[in-house]
């Protein structure tokens, strides 16, 4: 009764965690728009990559050394909220006059303080299970499947909520919801199991940041996984931040405007999600028949279609139909590659490395990756005119699927597959 008491905080914990997240994320592009803020779109899913570079580090130090994992959590929610609230309010009192820097900067704080509690939250759940004599590698993912029903839900609640007569996703009202769940979570973090932190253990500026793992570039095959884990990650923000703006700019062609997939976006880009969370399930089944290497060229190839599919379809039956493939395929997108590399870094390193080498996949992916793959992203859709010209969407959708099937090309040719000898060669 004790550990199902437990797991019931913990699902609550996660489904605040990434509900906040999901308040805004599909959807903000499309206030962006609204706002005439979208040539500026890719400034504000970039963002999301330069704090995951540094922030994430710096508050895992704190965490660690200075302030109980769960205070931690509840202060970075607490000034994530405050200042997603912030941009709300400026949004409202800004009506039809938005501009950019006033947004950006007030929206910029609050995700540098958000992005790193994924990391931290997923430490006080190990930590509670730990200290319950649970088993975290066991117990946990069925627990984190709930963060993405409380993605999903919020992302629903987004596209159909509406205040004043329109829809959140619409408008700056999604920017308060987000604020509202972190501080909501900000409270309940300070209910989690206490944490301990390490305040006399002394570690190297290289260990405390975990630099050593770059050492593992020496290692020609793990240079050329990181780097395109890199080249990887430059699409996991691209339909994050233009999705729902393209299947909004429908609106204008009198034929599409009263389409289901244009009047609630929202919605139908949660079937990403709910793909991601059955995807995980096969990722066992695949590995086991088909190996690393050719699951993450599954992953791949499957971004190709993604992108593909939305440049083909259109929110009219049977066109949407070639929306909802594309939702469908990101399941395996995303986390086939994820996952996947995930596994190779922890098979393939040496234990004294292996958290920081998982800091340094994500920092490739999450970070770097995502924060050069949106600006290019906002370069091509630039340079096409897609917000002078929405016919123009299906190009940049075919440059992106172009560029995706490059990338598996030349991963196909020069990653080898991997021996699982537990550490680097």
């Amino acid at each position: 009764m004790k550990n199902t008491q437990l797991k019931v905080r913990l699902v609550l914990m996660l489904i605040l965690q990434y509900a906040a997240w999901g308040a805004y994320l599909t959807s903000l592009g499309r206030y962006l728009g609204n706002a005439g803020l979208g040539p500026q779109i890719k400034w504000f899913f970039a963002m999301q990559g330069i704090v995951s570079i540094f922030m994430p580090t710096l508050m895992g130090i704190v965490a660690d050394r200075f302030l109980p994992a769960q205070k931690t959590l509840s202060l970075c929610h607490g000034l994530a909220g405050l200042f997603m609230l912030g941009a709300g309010l400026y949004g409202l009192s800004a009506g039809t006059g938005v501009q950019f820097a006033p947004l950006f900067t007030l929206y910029s704080v609050s995700v540098a303080f958000y992005m790193p509690t994924i990391a931290i939250s997923n430490s006080v759940a190990y930590n509670a299970m730990g200290k319950n004599g649970m088993d975290p590698v066991k117990e946990f993912p069925p627990l984190r499947v709930f963060g993405t029903v409380g993605f999903i839900a919020s992302m629903l609640a987004t596209n159909f909520i509406k205040i004043g007569g329109v829809a959140m996703q619409d408008n700056y009202t999604q920017l308060f919801s987000s604020g509202i769940l972190s501080l909501v979570l900000c409270a309940y973090a300070l209910t989690m199991p206490a944490c301990e932190v390490n305040r006399g253990e002394s570690k190297s500026l290289a260990e405390a940041f975990g630099l050593k793992a770059f050492s593992l570039f020496k290692n020609g095959q793990f240079a050329v996984f990181f780097i395109f884990s890199m080249l990887l990650g430059a699409s996991l923000q691209i339909t994050n931040g233009y999705a729902n703006t393209f299947l909004g700019s429908f609106a204008a062609n009198p034929a599409f405007a009263d389409a289901f997939a244009v009047k609630n976006s929202n919605a139908l880009i949660a079937i990403s999600q709910a793909s991601e969370t059955l995807c995980i399930l096969l990722i066992p089944f695949c590995m086991k028949k088909l190996g690393i290497k050719k699951v993450m060229l599954l992953a791949m190839f499957a971004w190709v279609f993604r992108f593909g599919f939305f440049g083909l379809g259109n929110p009219a039956w049977p066109g949407v139909l070639l929306f909802v493939l594309s939702c469908i395929v990101y399941g395996v997108a995303f986390d086939f590659f994820n996952i996947s590399g995930s596994l190779y870094v922890n098979e393939n390193t040496t234990p004294d490395i292996r958290s920081s080498a998982q800091g340094v996949f994500m920092l490739m992916t999450n970070g770097l990756g995502a924060t050069v793959g949106t600006l290019a992203a906002g370069k091509v859709v630039e340079v096409i005119g897609v917000f002078e010209y929405p016919a123009k969407w299906a190009t940049a959708w075919y440059v992106f699927a172009a560029y995706a099937l490059v990338v598996g090309i030349l991963f196909a040719i020069l990653f080898k597959d991997p021996q699982k000898v537990g550490k680097a060669a």
